[in-house]
């Protein structure tokens, strides 16, 4: 699913975890650095919404109490993670931000969009198999 951390061990869905973290404050960071006008402002405020979500959903979805509660908000993480990667492009294909400076965050947040899919589906197929 994901990568393993620095050490070469552990939980995967720890490296998730800062990952996701790592990527809001990417975020925040850029969000803070727009130029400022009316445009930067409005989808600032919509990408630091959405890109802040990922990372609290996920967070909030490694505590689900059932395997229904763990899907749902992985779901809401994928949307969130999603609806970033809109605003980013926005911000790019509008000529607020050059596309060089938000080439890794585009790919980090195509990257978290695929491994949310990925995991709701092998959730699904899980949740699937224990109720048979």
């Amino acid at each position: 699913m994901g990568a393993r951390n620095a050490e070469g061990g552990g939980d995967p869905s720890d490296d998730l975890r800062g990952r996701t973290k790592a990527f809001a404050l990417r975020v925040i960071r850029l969000v803070e650095a727009l130029p400022r006008g009316r445009t930067a402002d409005v989808i600032g405020r919509q990408v630091l919404r959405s890109a802040t979500s990922v990372a609290a959903n996920y967070r909030s979805a490694r505590r689900a109490r059932s395997s229904a509660e763990f899907i749902s908000k992985l779901g809401i993480v994928e949307e969130e993670a999603d609806e970033t990667l809109l605003w980013l492009e926005l911000l790019t294909e509008s000529g607020v931000v050059d596309p060089a400076r938000l080439g890794d965050l585009l790919t980090e947040a195509d990257q978290l969009v695929a491994i949310m899919v990925a995991s709701l589906k092998t959730a699904k197929a899980n949740r699937k198999r224990s109720e048979q």
